[in-house]
């Protein structure tokens, strides 16, 4: 009796929704988030697929670099962390200048109250490779009570081959290598628009 206990207990243990897995925490401090917690794109999809209108999936990039390098419908919104600045030039590098969204928190807490959602549901943040924006976008999330926001470490496009003749191409990892659904075609509805 005591078997048949232990083996309906576990069955039941099985049958309960279980979270993401997790993707390890990055080795670089300034990809870590307080919330400790991180996703590979493939997760990142298979949370959104399983819990759907229960997590809010915000692709942070800016709408111009989407246009050019695509995007995904599986998120919900895109609400950019960093703007260009077409009327200021980059100090060091060959583009324009990058500003922070000054309104990227209250569009986040907007977007989840449209959506009947509170600030205890489970954020999900992807920028393109994740390492430059997807901590920094979740630690602008900090200290304003978000419970759950996690950062897809390995971005949207993936990071680059760092040798042979295809350097510098992002080809490893990322949401466009794992063969999960995206294309060129922009969402209306689900892009940002400068207010």
């Amino acid at each position: 009796m005591r078997n048949l206990a232990f083996y309906l207990l576990a069955a039941m243990m099985l049958a309960l929704p279980t979270p993401a897995s997790a993707a390890p925490e990055p080795q670089d401090p300034k990809k870590q988030t307080p919330w400790g917690l991180y996703l590979d794109s493939r997760e990142a999809y298979e949370m959104k697929m399983a819990q759907d209108d229960q997590v809010l999936f915000v692709d942070v990039r800016e709408p111009i670099e989407i246009m050019f390098t695509g995007f995904t419908d599986v998120v919900d919104i895109n609400i950019p962390f960093l703007i260009a600045d077409r009327s200021k030039w980059h100090p060091s590098k060959p583009n324009f200048a990058m500003e922070k969204n000054p309104n990227f928190e209250p569009e986040i807490a907007q977007a989840l109250e449209a959506r009947g959602l509170t600030k205890e549901t489970p954020v999900i943040l992807m920028c393109r490779s994740g390492g430059t924006r997807g901590a920094p976008s979740a630690l602008a999330l900090e200290g304003k009570g978000y419970s759950q926001v996690y950062v897809v470490v390995d971005g949207f496009e993936g990071g680059s081959i760092k040798e042979g003749p295809k350097k510098n191409w992002r080809l490893k990892d990322g949401w466009k290598n794992a063969g999960l659904p995206w294309s060129y075609k922009l969402n209306q509805e689900k892009m940002y628009f400068v207010k």
